[in-house]
């Protein structure tokens, strides 16, 4: 009888042991469950109102270093050691028409894969711009591109909550998840430089690092967002000049429902170690975050991405300027970590 029973025990152990074996290496799978409530509550809590009321997170230059545009800062920052084509700047040579700040008409990849960002800091409401970025190919969840100071709060050392992607607002401008053209896309995963959450507010060593990817996954309306909507590719060579910028302002003369864009030569600032590029852009708070393009084709509003927008100056030569991050290697770093990130992380 005992020998039955050591028998059995045996035959047992042996499923198990084959049962493991063929579920392959322990990985924990993303929870689905868990993952679709917290979509749905993220997406209850952006309210018409909340998303009306959504304060722009952007910052300007001052004499006295990075105010919140919003607060418009002291003395304009007009020194000498303002920007300037820091040996790599615009060739003066482009086909391309200088355009400081106008609305996106021609449709294409540009409107479809660029919205607006939505997120929570410090219990405040804000709201900035991003683009969709090719993952090469993740199933179930896509990549959204945006300002590291959308994304991870810098002063306080906390990533954003309830962040939020709408893309292709500018087509159904609704405060209305279900009233948008694709839905809404809320974050698995925020994934930051740690030279951005290092930084200990927004100075000359945040700007080098301003970006950050958002993992997102199914939308509200259901369905992937790099399945609805085109993705961009996304380049890392510094040298590479982006012409296009592109993004959703929501103060001064624009009302954030309306994708707009700039074009043109770009130039380095100096003051930032000729780590940014400056493009000559009226677009105001709200634009932060939003892409820039290199070899962008105008006919299918198709580009490489290799800056978004990230600051400007609250005066001088340079104040109708925006500037944004020149991409590099540790803008790929961030980006190879985000491709198969399932929770917030900072990488070094």
């Amino acid at each position: 009888m005992r020998r039955r029973s050591l028998a059995l025990l045996s035959s047992t152990a042996l499923l198990l042991v084959v049962a493991l074996a063929s579920a392959g290496p322990a990985q924990a799978a993303p929870p689905k469950e868990k993952e679709k409530a917290e979509r749905a509550r993220v997406v209850k809590y952006w309210t018409p109102k909340r998303m009306a009321n959504a304060k722009p997170r952007d910052f300007i230059k001052t004499s006295g270093g990075f105010v919140p545009a919003a607060r418009g800062g002291n003395k304009p920052d007009k020194g000498p050691t303002g920007p300037g084509d820091g040996g790599d700047g615009g060739d003066g040579d482009s086909s391309v028409a200088t355009v400081t700040g106008a609305s996106w008409t021609q449709g294409g990849a540009a409107l479809s894969g660029t919205g607006k960002v939505f997120f929570t800091m410090n219990g405040i409401n804000y709201v900035c711009s991003g683009a969709t970025v090719d993952d090469k190919g993740r199933s179930g969840y896509s990549l959204v591109l945006t300002a590291g100071h959308c994304a991870y709060d810098e002063t306080r050392g906390a990533f954003a909550t309830n962040w939020m992607f709408v893309p292709e607002y500018d087509s159904s401008p609704s405060s209305t998840c279900a009233n948008t053209e694709h839905g809404c896309f809320t974050a698995v995963a925020l994934v930051v430089h740690q030279g951005y959450a290092g930084a200990g507010g927004f100075n000359i060593q945040a700007i080098k690092h301003d970006w950050a990817f958002a993992v997102v996954g199914a939308g509200s309306q259901g369905g992937q967002l790099d399945v609805k909507v085109p993705d961009f590719p996304i380049g890392f060579d510094a040298a590479a000049e982006a012409r296009h910028a592109f993004g959703y302002p929501s103060s001064g003369k624009y009302a954030g429902r309306d994708l707009v864009y700039c074009a043109g030569d770009v130039l380095s600032d100096r003051s930032a170690d000729n780590a940014t590029w400056g493009l000559r852009c009226d677009m105001t708070p709200g634009a932060s975050g939003g892409p820039w393009m290199r070899d962008f084709d105008t006919l299918t509003g198709s580009g490489m991405l290799n800056s978004v927008n990230s600051y400007k100056y609250n005066g001088g030569k340079f104040k109708n300027y925006m500037f944004g991050p020149k991409f590099g290697s540790k803008t790929r770093d961030v980006y190879d970590v985000a491709r198969s990130a399932s929770g917030n992380r900072t990488v070094n």
